[in-house]
């Protein structure tokens, strides 16, 4: 791959070009999902969007059956993230009974950002400004639309979107 400028993304990056550590340690490369839509949300464990992971648990029920991949990235970028994997772990499943993906921390923002935010900024001028910025992907791996912490994933805007994509 070539890389340009001082950032060394290329114009053809997509999604699926980059990859994360899930909450039990796995390195997830987002290339298996290739040709699939991804709704990637950054979440928070001690923030007061996250009753939204159930929000995000019922869309990851309600689209299972579909190619629509899940993917939350917790993050303690605005202070407000467990450090401890194991205490997120306890939200996220004890408390969510979550079963869609779910990264260790991972810095959203800033100069140690993750690279997939650090992409998505230089790409689409797009960054999340609090806990919950939800960001939906096309097949071909290209952001089509992005929402606030304020909208709940399972909101009908979003609902549209998905459907969009899938259908």
């Amino acid at each position: 791959m070539f890389f340009c400028c001082k950032t060394g993304y290329t114009n053809n990056m997509t999604i699926y070009d980059f990859s994360f550590e899930d909450i039990d340690g796995n390195s997830i490369d987002l290339g298996k999902f290739k040709g699939k839509p991804i709704f990637l949300v950054n979440t928070a464990s001690r923030c007061g969007f996250t009753p939204q992971y159930e929000n995000l648990q019922n869309l990851f029920i309600n689209y299972k059956k579909t190619d629509l991949t899940i993917l939350a990235i917790t993050s303690n970028s605005f202070n407000q993230e467990y450090s401890s994997t194991e205490d997120i772990k306890k939200i996220c499943l004890v408390n969510y009974d979550i079963k869609f993906i779910t990264s260790s921390p991972i810095p959203v923002k800033g100069s140690d950002a993750h690279p997939i935010y650090s992409w998505i900024f230089e790409e689409y001028n797009e960054k999340p400004k609090w806990n919950f910025y939800k960001y939906l992907f096309n097949r071909d791996g290209h952001l089509i639309k992005s929402w606030s912490s304020m909208t709940k994933p399972d909101n009908n805007r979003i609902i549209k979107e998905i459907e969009n994509l899938i259908n």
